[in-house]
């Protein structure tokens, strides 16, 4: 089933005069115009797993370098929360954002992580700005106290954003969802099988609960994050820059790289990146171009599979091809060097 988002709202409209619009997605007919759309900044909270994969990392200064965004928050999920916050509060303070707070989400432990050796002896306590040691419920108060619809930006399981809508539902009124999360048509690397993808199947119920919430959701599925990674060119300008913040980068590159699980032995950091998911959520937070882009109904099992379910499923935004990966890699690349 594949429906234009244009056609979607028709017909939701159409069947909520009717009253046969299930009431979840008879409040999401009514969205409003995607943030930004006037001119204005997107304002946004960054939920991540940061810390594991290192393309949460590639994401944030992504994010903090793309103009379109005001971040107001950043908090840490699935598990080992001041591990994931430490990290952040670096990044974070090298960049000079330190106006942005880190809110510490559920699990607040801090067992050693694939980046620690880059994080070193920091800690949260020497970040010179505000840090929310609740930060669900920071995340809860940012989102209901802004005069604009907040994107929550989520590049990991969603633990937070469950919990979050189980302490205030009313945050569906105020904020959108984006995500990397799921496979639809396609798996890992354009495999030809879907595939329970890493950020469902950690924690299926909590996406469960966050589709029912009556909010806009986006994603970009396995489909086109996948897809990603740089090369060439691209990459060496990255890799070679004496930017600081892209030196950081890389020096977390080389310390992640013969941890990560995935990554064969020897790898050089220096020939080209791994696959970088979280920058596709990243540019789907403000923009369609290089996707095409499907409302699909969609359903998570309970094994941790995004599946299209035309009974059961729910209408979601998904980025299921690309029009132009090289132009969003040039574009990526751009973006990081400022």
């Amino acid at each position: 089933m594949t429906v234009t988002r244009r056609s979607f709202l028709k017909t939701s409209l159409a069947l909520l005069a009717s009253g046969a619009l299930p009431p979840y997605l008879a409040r999401a007919a009514g969205n409003k115009p995607l943030p930004g759309a006037q001119g204005r900044r997107i304002p946004v909270i960054l939920d991540s797993d940061i810390g594991d994969d290192i393309d949460d990392t590639w994401a944030l200064l992504m994010l903090l370098r793309s103009p379109q965004f005001d971040v107001k928050l950043v908090v840490s999920d699935f598990g080992n929360a001041i591990y994931r916050c430490r990290l952040f509060a670096k990044l974070l303070e090298l960049t000079g954002c330190t106006h942005i707070p880190v809110g510490v989400g559920l699990d607040p432990v801090d067992e050693p992580g694939r980046q620690s050796g880059w994080i070193g002896d920091y800690r949260l306590e020497d970040y010179p700005g505000t840090v929310y040691r609740d930060g669900v419920q920071a995340l809860i108060d940012t989102v209901m106290q802004s005069p604009d619809p907040v994107t929550l930006l989520c590049i990991g399981p969603v633990p937070n954003i469950a919990e979050a809508l189980r302490r205030e539902p009313a945050i569906a009124g105020n904020a959108r969802f984006v995500g990397m999360h799921g496979s639809i048509y396609k798996g890992y690397d354009g495999a030809a099988t879907p595939a329970a993808e890493w950020n469902v199947k950690s924690d299926a119920t909590a996406l469960q609960q966050v589709f029912a919430a009556p909010w806009d959701c986006t994603i970009t599925p396995l489909d086109t994050c996948g897809l990603v990674t740089l090369t060439g060119a691209n990459y060496q300008r990255i890799y070679r820059s004496e930017d600081p913040w892209l030196k950081a980068l890389i020096e977390n590159y080389r310390i992640w790289l013969p941890l990560a699980p995935f990554i064969k032995p020897g790898t050089d950091p220096g020939l080209m990146s791994t696959t970088l998911f979280d920058t596709v959520a990243v540019h789907a937070a403000y923009s369609q171009e290089f996707l095409v882009m499907e409302d699909l109904p969609l359903r998570v099992t309970d094994d941790g599979y995004t599946v299209v379910d035309s009974r059961n499923g729910r209408l979601v935004h998904c980025a299921t091809k690309w029009q132009d990966i090289q132009a969003f890699k040039d574009r990526l690349t751009d973006t990081l060097l400022g």
